[in-house]
This record gives structure tokens, C-alpha cells and sequence, in this order.
């Protein structure tokens, strides 16, 4: 039986425990693991729970596949457990043959100008987590009371933040948004969105399905101005123009940002809750304005010289806003006492095998997704990422492919090996000495939040959904509801 630990159990931990049962039972001589995945939240899923817009509903509902890992009967959850605090690197790594750290990127990466913590000045995570019901994040952190917001950045994170504070909060009733925020949506004075890339329309990071969605939000005036669409205007390097030329998603996004320039998006409606969406291209932040908190916020333009340089030219405006959501790319943060590259963030590997001062890999201990690579992709590219590490891990405890084979393939193209589930203790129970950090942990007076525990909280989302009218569910929108779901307190 190989142990292994994967810590995080968004889609990269939860992607690596699929590969790891599949592609182990798929050996030539097969061999039996058991997964536990390790999260120090109550609630599985990362990034899809807790990243994913709520009006996003096909892509949250990627958390039916990771479901079934969960299911699985060679994997077991174990929330409530917090790497560093809970348990410590020596203790996976004494614990377990093999360890997998994933726990994505969780920091916004900072503007460095003056203004940026000023109050009204936000990471973008902390306005998603609020809207998606991290219970990091209080229900009343945000009270939506500017009538012009600056988000800066145009990745799908940015899309995603502007389309929420510009789209009808009756258009989320069905979601699972929690019920605080979207009464503070319905509260909203927002008026104007501006969405700020300091690059133009060829570099912008968005997928184009996400950038179509802004034009078809009813009520809400795209605006695009027509000499910040135009890939000549201030790249005199042309590198937009071959970007346009070697990349379909370029195409396809200056399809619709040149059709909004042209004056061909949605007008605003007659009567409604008429808000005004504008993207913007080629200015920078140099400052966030305000006494006490923010009023505005001042752009340079920027260019691209002939011979490729990007710069400021010296140009300035003021914008008037009253918020300001930077959303400028992720960073992973370090795990205590696993190695970090501090300056690219993230865990220093090689095809996922954690690395050692001296360059040599660690034995036992390997990294998925964002901390492994960086903050790059979409949800899917976490799979083959996660069957990479796998397949090195593999290779090292279980004479998986080596150098040379044939890789197998990835987990979604192989089938679960056929085994009962075992046991089942009872709800909230982990026996002493059924699982690794078993005595580790009640030796401290930690007990995992199990499978069942989460199914409890599920169920407490559904119910108050029913109760609301509200559609399938409702997040909890606190750790302690989250909590007393999981875990009712004694009668």
C-alpha cells in the first residue's frame, strides 16, 4: 500500500489524487494506494467553490467530477486541517510516502504605487472571496456604496469581478451566491465599471467567451474607445498585429473589442438598473487619490516604441472612482518549511519533483498546479499537470514509466480499480491508527472535518436554498454557519 498526502483539495490537489489511484492501479503490476487529501478549510473544491463567479454555473459544476474523486474509496478527506499550524512538513513527510503540496496561488500581486492602502483600495481575491462566500471573508466586508469602480487588470479574474458588479442582482437569485451579498448587490450604488489594462487589446489576458459575456449583460453600456482598440495606435513595435496573426484567442477577442469600439455593443436600458462598462487599454496606475479614502485614481499612458521598448509616455489622467479592485495576477504563498522560490512564487521543481537548496530533488515530496507552475491556465490544465507529477512520483515509489516509456495515460482516459468501499466509521470518528497523522493529530485535539461532515454542510446549503426560493443552494455565508453545519453543537 503506497500512503500518500496531497495537501489542498482544489482542482490541481484533487486532479493528482484521481491520477494517483488510476495510474497506480494502470502499472504493469499494479499497486494499491490510499489518498488522504488534506485542506484547511471545512469545505472541498479550492478554486471552483471559492474562485469561480456564481453566474458561472458550467464551470462550477466541474465540482461534480471532483465529487467523485472524493468518492473514491482509495481517497479520504481530511478538512479542518491547516499545514503550519495543525500539522507540520515533517509530519506529512514521517507520515506518508509521498507527499503532494497544492495549494494554488493565493495572493493578489500588489500595483507598488501610492494610494494602494487607502480605504476603498482591494485585492481582487478578497472582492471574489467575498462574493463567493470564502469564510475568510466576512458577509459585510464590502458595502458597494462608490458609484464609479476601477478595476485593474484584464485576465478573466477582472472580467469576472466587473461583470458582477455591472450585471442585474436579479440575474443571481438562482445562484448560489450567499444571501448578505447579494442584498448588498441589490444595495449597490455602482453607476460606472472601468476595466484598466496597462497593455492593449492583443496582450489582455481574457479568454474570449468571458469577454463576449460583458457585451451581452442586459441593461449595461460597453464602451470602448476607438484609438485604444486600434492595434497601431500605440504599439509602434507591431506586436499586436502578429499576436492577432498567430493566436486564434487574440482573434477572436478583437473581433468583439473592435465591434464595441465601432459603437455595436449594448445600450443601456430605458428603465432598469443602467450601469456603463468600459474597457480600457494602454494606461498604467501611477497613483490611488484621496484624503481619507479613495476618490481617484491617476493613469499614464503607456507605448510601445519601434524598437519594442513598453513605457509610460508621459501622458496622465485622473479617473474618479471611489473603489479600486487590483487584479493584476496571482502569487502562491510559502508553505512553512517547504522550499519557495520567492521570486517567481512558486515551490522550485522539476516536472514536479520538489527541489533542495543543492538543486536535487527531495525525496517523497512533489507539487501540483499553481505552485507548481505559476498562476497559468484554465481549471482543465491542472489535470495534465497533475498527471505529470504523478507519473514522476510513480516512477520513483512504483516502478512506474521511467525514462524513455511509454507515459500512461491521463487519469480521465483510465477507469478507478474495482474496490469495495471500506468501512465507514462513524460520522466525524477517525479512528487512532487507520490513517497516517491519526495520533499526530489527537494528540493535539484536532479532528478532521471527514467526507460526511461536508456532506452535512451540502445539505444545509440545499435546505436554506428551499427556504429562500433561491434554486439549487445557498452558501453558508460564515465559518461558524459553516461550522454548526458541519458540526451541530450539542442540544
Amino acid at each position: 500500500m503506497l500512503n500518500v498526502a496531497v495537501v489542498g483539495s482544489g482542482p490541481a490537489g484533487l486532479y493528482a489524487a484521481e491520477a494517483l489511484v488510476k495510474q497506480a492501479a494502470a502499472l504493469p503490476v499494479p499497486v494499491p494506494v490510499r489518498v488522504d487529501v488534506i485542506d484547511r478549510l471545512p469545505t472541498p473544491y479550492g478554486l471552483v467553490r471559492y474562485g469561480v463567479a456564481p453566474d458561472h454555473k458550467s464551470i462550477k459544476s466541474i465540482a461534480q467530477y471532483l465529487r467523485k474523486v472524493l468518492e473514491s474509496p482509495d481517497v479520504r478527506f481530511a478538512g479542518g486541517v491547516h499545514l503550519g499550524e495543525d500539522v507540520t512538513r515533517d509530519d506529512l513527510v514521517s507520515a506518508y510516502d509521498a507527499v503532494i503540496y497544492a495549494t494554488g496561488a493565493m495572493r493578489d500581486r500588489r500595483l507598488g504605487i501610492p494610494g494602494e492602502d487607502l480605504p476603498g483600495s482591494y485585492a481582487a481575491t478578497d472582492f471574489v472571496n467575498w462574493y463567493c462566500g470564502h469564510p475568510d471573508i466576512d458577509a459585510g466586508a464590502f458595502t458597494l456604496d462608490a458609484e464609479s469602480i476601477a478595476v485593474i487588470g484584464v485576465g478573466n479574474v477582472a472580467v469576472d469581478v466587473a461583470r458582477i458588479l455591472a450585471r442585474d442582482p436579479n440575474e443571481l437569485h438562482t445562484t448560489d451566491v450567499p444571501q448578505p451579498v447579494l442584498d448588498a448587490l441589490h444595495a449597490s450604488k455602482v453607476r460606472e465599471v472601468h476595466m484598466i489594462g496597462r497593455r492593449g487589446p492583443a496582450h489582455a489576458k481574457f479568454t474570449t467567451k468571458e469577454l463576449r459575456e460583458l457585451g451581452e449583460l442586459p441593461g449595461v453600456e460597453l464602451v470602448v474607445h476607438a484609438d485604444e482598440a486600434d492595434l497601431n495606435a500605440f504599439d509602434l513595435a507591431g506586436e499586436g498585429v502578429a499576436m492577432a496573426e498567430s493566436d486564434r484567442r487574440v482573434r477572436g477577442n478583437l473581433v468583439a473589442i473592435t465591434k464595441w469600439a465601432q459603437g455595436g455593443a449594448v445600450e443601456p436600458a430605458a428603465t432598469g438598473h443602467g450601469r456603463r462598462l468600459t474597457v480600457r487599454f494602454w494606461l498604467r496606475p501611477t497613483e490611488i487619490l484621496g484624503a481619507e479614502r479613495v476618490e481617484a485614481i491617476t493613469l499614464e499612458r503607456t507605448a510601445i516604441s519601434p524598437d519594442g521598448k513598453f513605457g509610460g509616455t508621459g501622458e496622465f489622467e485622473t479617473l474618479d472612482a471611489q473603489m479600486v479592485l487590483r487584479s493584476v495576477g496571482y502569487q502562491s504563498v510559502p508553505l512553512p518549511g517547504v522550499p519557495f522560490d520567492s521570486r517567481a512564487s512558486v515551490v522550485p521543481n522539476a516536472q514536479g519533483r520538489v527541489l533542495g537548496e543543492d538543486g536535487a530533488p527531495l525525496p517523497g515530496e512533489y507539487v501540483a498546479g499553481w505552485l507548481k507552475r505559476g498562476p497559468t491556465g484554465v481549471i482543465g490544465t491542472n489535470k495534465s499537470d497533475a498527471a505529470e507529477t504523478v507519473r514522476c512520483l510513480l516512477e520513483d515509489l512504483a516502478g512506474g514509466p521511467g525514462e524513455g516509456d511509454v507515459p500512461l495515460p491521463r487519469a480521465g482516459l483510465l477507469r478507478y480499480p474495482d474496490r469495495p468501499p471500506p468501512a465507514a466509521p462513524p460520522e466525524g470518528e477517525w479512528p487512532e491508527g487507520e490513517w497516517p497523522l491519526a495520533g499526530v493529530l489527537a494528540g493535539r485535539g484536532i479532528v478532521p472535518v471527514s467526507y460526511a461532515e461536508w456532506l452535512r454542510i451540502e445539505t444545509a446549503e440545499g435546505d436554506l436554498a428551499k427556504a429562500l426560493g433561491r434554486g439549487d443552494r445557498v452558501k453558508l455565508h460564515n465559518a461558524e454557519a459553516i461550522w454548526s453545519a458541519c458540526r451541530p453543537p450539542a442540544e
